[in-house]
């Protein structure tokens, strides 16, 4: 049973690509839900197919419960691939390198890609965790693209700084940053604090 959205609340694309770091996708949808936000959910074909590998049936039921609605990537005709549709914008988490290559070029042949050149159009935040390494010059220049055009390319990068003690407290505080950049609620991510003897 998916969620309802209630009125008056924010509502927030969360698009999910098939790159790997799965888990990502499951923590903002949480912390969405911290932030008092309704949530478009849409997965790519391969998506499914890394969240059944890195996470498992029952975190992806977590995943679709704490959306209002499950997208059919191939809906074109669905309401978030309209400007018309009132969102505040969109996270793809994790954003693969096809998906980003898609949207630098404005190939919007799925609903997650279409979504998010929606955002663009519309200059709605959009935030792209652009998980690959190494980079070669085609995916830096997608990632250029992407940010001239208003994106913003977020790498999922731990915040080693906060010395996490387990891969949920990195993936988490990740998600956390991805949603504040959003701007719609007070910040969730732990923030750096000074500490003698210690630096970022």
């Amino acid at each position: 049973m998916l969620a309802a959205a209630g009125a008056g609340m924010t509502r927030i694309i969360l698009g999910v690509s098939g790159a790997s770091g799965a888990a990502l996708a499951l923590d903002c949808a949480r912390a969405l839900k911290t932030a008092g936000a309704t949530v478009e959910l849409v997965l790519s074909a391969m998506a499914e197919r890394t969240l059944a590998l890195e996470i498992g049936p029952a975190a992806r039921h977590e995943l679709v419960t704490l959306s209002c609605r499950l997208h059919s990537v191939i809906d074109l005709g669905a309401a978030i691939a309209s400007g018309s549709f009132p969102v505040h914008g969109m996270i793809i988490a994790p954003c693969s390198m096809r998906s980003l290559a898609a949207i630098a070029h404005g190939l919007d042949d799925n609903l997650l890609t279409r979504s998010a050149s929606v955002q663009l159009k519309e200059r709605r935040p959009l935030v792209l965790l652009a998980r690959e390494a190494p980079l070669t010059l085609a995916h830096l220049r997608n990632m250029a693209a992407v940010t001239e055009m208003g994106g913003i390319v977020m790498p999922p990068v731990p915040a080693f700084y906060l010395r996490p003690d387990t891969v949920a407290q990195i993936t988490a505080q990740i998600a956390a940053r991805a949603v504040d950049l959003l701007q719609i609620a007070p910040p969730q991510a732990r923030a750096w604090v000074p500490t003698e003897g210690f630096a970022p």
